[in-house]
């Protein structure tokens, strides 16, 4: 989330993903996805940099999570097949495909 602040000085937080865009006219305005609007009194620039400021800390949190490893985050979807048959996450515990009944 970014911080940005309306014109009466309130602040609150949006979600940089939802903003489809934002105009400069001259007041600077965010247009997000759902069609809301907000007047806000940063300028154009400074949102973008927030945006990229939120998105590189992101990026930086995901890189330091213990199952980030080997430049690829493990989700645990697919287990890898490296090691003996039969332990976790080995060959040996796969289901073999069965072809289909046409």
């Amino acid at each position: 989330m970014i911080v940005v602040t309306r014109l009466n000085e309130s602040r609150f937080a949006v979600n940089p993903d939802l903003i489809e865009r934002i105009h400069a006219s001259p007041d600077t305005t965010l247009v997000m996805v759902d069609g809301a609007k907000y007047i806000v009194t940063e300028t154009m620039e400074e949102v973008i940099e927030m945006i990229a400021g939120y998105r590189a800390y992101v990026l930086n949190l995901a890189r330091e999570m213990p199952a980030y490893q080997h430049g690829h985050p493990q989700l645990g979807l697919v287990p890898p097949a490296d090691g003996q048959a039969g332990e976790p996450g080995t060959a040996g515990n796969t289901v073999p495909l069965r072809p289909r009944n046409k």
